[in-house]
């Protein structure tokens, strides 16, 4: 099974990262093959169209999304929304060659606000790509993380069971094919 973990906040200094960095470290532990796409580090061009030509790091990142059987995405909540480098990274995305692939979330917010709203938004977009999103997406404040980590242990576990459970429902499906 070939998993992508995606940081979608564009920031270097990023609270989404710290999170998905978790996500990352965890999901190396489990029998899968995973790889990181990281928009703070390795950011994506602006979609331009399909003629186009783009930068190694879009191609890459374009490619292990299309690859990958499971999406496991973080995003933060600016304005009410989902990252615009998240929407931006869809753009690349064939929604002919993606039904059936599964995806957990983890949003990240300043305070407790909008979590729902944005989940709802996320899962909106990866029904028009035909994505099962795992229901129980994982809501994070700034608060959860100090020092460049995870630091609340409730935090690291609601992760690492949203991993759990995506990948679980990524093997159910697969083992119906």
């Amino acid at each position: 099974m070939k998993v992508v973990v995606i940081s979608a906040s564009p920031r270097k200094q990023s609270n989404t990262r710290v999170a998905m960095d978790f996500v990352y470290d965890y999901v190396k532990t489990k029998d899968v093959e995973v790889q990181f796409v990281n928009l703070s580090q390795d950011p994506v061009e602006c979609y331009r169209g399909p003629d186009e030509e783009y930068n190694e790091t879009t191609k890459m990142a374009t490619k292990n999304i299309m690859e990958a059987d499971v999406w496991l995405i973080g995003s933060p909540i600016y304005n009410s929304f989902f990252s615009s480098a998240l929407k931006n990274l869809f753009e690349y995305v064939n929604y002919k060659e993606t039904e059936g692939k599964v995806a957990g979330m983890a949003i990240m917010a300043a305070g407790n606000i909008g979590f729902v709203d944005v989940q709802t938004l996320i899962t909106q977009l990866l029904s028009y790509f035909r994505v099962i999103a795992n229901p129980k997406a994982v809501f994070l404040t700034v608060d959860s993380i100090s020092d460049s980590k995870v630091s609340d242990d409730s935090a690291k576990q609601r992760l690492k069971e949203m991993v759990d459970e995506t990948l679980k429902m990524a093997l159910k499906l697969q083992s119906q094919e």
